[in-house]
């Protein structure tokens, strides 16, 4: 009797040890794999872009074994440039501004590949592939923020200079026009201009079938000092002596003064169309085609270059990191996903699966055909300095030249010269990828 008492006894102090005991906790899965996405946008494009992200964080939580998560990251406020992110959406051209330098990127198809990711260059259309290609035709990034040149005005100006606002100028010389009579009707700021380098030499030597790049054996060389730049710097120059043109800077500076009603006209990038009219401005917003010289013989004023901001892969040297990134873009490229991120930023279509979703869903049949028409245009006739540092940094140079034009200590042609004679040295000493 007393071993029976002995041994309940036992029992019941064994089991409340293991009761009072903590139970011993399953491993903790490990935190995801945070990928840095550092952006410069603002308002309904980041709205947009914040939506994807926590969509696309929401599927990485749900994978099997854990998944990775992506964090956005202000460029613009950014006060410590460094280390870089594994991710940035910006145009080439504000590399210094968002990071103190020309960050170096690891090739799109390269990342897709190591992410076990299918990706297929075939399916962007020919011109939005062409933007971000090297010399060897391979996709160095993803072109999800391209925009094409346009021209801007306000219609309210254009009444009380009465000037008609559902006939907007076609041509240079209907622009000058244009710009003498807002001059008359008061207007400080009759046109200014943003991307300069890309709308006034590059989209202007395309629209009339002059290449921006010649071949010289192996190497490329700067061609925009041809008779169609030197005659269209040279209106420009005059414009601008007579008021009718504003120099607001070479970047987006020329964006805000438009918004803001002080100028009348602009020419910019198309997106900006859908950034100003959900601002509400306080005038009717019109838009139309870049204009054109109907004196050039062969002159083809849809021949416009889309360009833009890209989402570009910086620093991603371990293959987890890479194989986040690589569905990041795959969940980019689903049809739906584009339909909703071309609607929220006016940001060009990349592929014709993303017209089709737009077509579905209500889409302007009119604004998806012209746009198609352009897009699918063969980027064979195309010769412009490949993406990477080449570009940029020659869009810097002609920006530095163009001044010296506004400021009388060179004339047009001698400016276009220099910035020949100064891109020589960096398109024959860059490797093939990074031109």
């Amino acid at each position: 009797m007393k071993r029976r008492l002995s041994l309940l006894f036992a029992s019941l102090l064994l089991a409340g040890a293991a009761w009072a005991a903590p139970a011993k906790s399953a491993k903790a899965p490990p935190p995801p794999q945070e990928i840095v996405l550092r952006h410069t946008l603002a308002g309904k494009p980041l709205d947009a872009l914040a939506t994807l992200v926590v969509r696309f964080n929401e599927e990485e939580a749900r994978r099997a074994g854990g998944g990775g998560r992506l964090v956005l990251e202000d460029g613009k406020n950014q006060s410590d440039r460094m280390p870089l992110p594994h991710l940035a959406l910006f145009d080439r051209d504000d590399a210094l501004a968002l990071f103190g330098t020309r960050p170096r990127f690891l090739p799109l198809h390269k990342v897709m590949a190591a992410g076990d990711q299918r990706f297929e260059a075939e399916r962007f259309y020919p011109l939005v592939r062409e933007a971000v290609e090297d010399l060897a035709g391979r996709m160095q990034a993803l072109p999800m923020g391209l925009s094409l040149p346009a021209l801007f005005f306000n219609k309210t100006a254009f009444e009380k200079a009465r000037l008609d606002p559902d006939n907007p100028p076609k041509t240079w010389w209907e622009l000058q026009e244009a710009a003498g009579a807002l001059r008359e009707a008061g207007y400080a700021c009759p046109l200014t201009s943003s991307r300069f380098a890309w709308v006034h030499v590059e989209n202007v030597a395309s629209q009339h079938g002059e290449p921006i790049v010649t071949k010289q054996g192996k190497t490329e060389q700067l061609a925009v000092n041809n008779l169609v730049n030197v005659k269209h710097l040279a209106l420009l120059t005059s414009w601008y002596k007579s008021r009718y043109f504003i120099w607001s800077g070479p970047g987006a500076e020329g964006d805000l003064r438009f918004a803001s009603g002080e100028c009348a006209m602009l020419t910019g990038e198309s997106s900006l169309y859908v950034r100003i009219a959900r601002e509400q401005p306080d005038f009717p917003l019109g838009v139309t085609v870049l204009p054109h010289y109907d004196d050039v013989y062969g002159a083809r004023p849809i021949q416009v270059l889309p360009d833009g901001a890209a989402l570009w892969v910086l620093a991603a040297d371990k293959k987890p990191e890479r194989a986040i990134i690589a569905r990041f873009i795959a969940f980019l490229l689903r049809p739906e996903i584009q339909r909703e991120w071309v609607r929220a930023t006016g940001f060009l279509p990349m592929t014709p699966e993303a017209v089709a979703a737009l077509r579905e869903t209500g889409g302007n049949p009119k604004l998806l055909d012209q746009a198609e028409r352009r897009l699918s245009m063969s980027a064979k006739e195309v010769r412009r300095t490949k993406s990477g540092f080449g570009k940029s940094r020659i869009r810097a140079i002609l920006d530095e030249e163009i001044q010296f034009v506004w400021g009388e200590h060179k004339p047009p042609k001698a400016a276009l010269d220099a910035a020949v004679a100064r891109a020589k040295p960096i398109l024959t000493s860059l490797p093939a990828a990074a031109r």
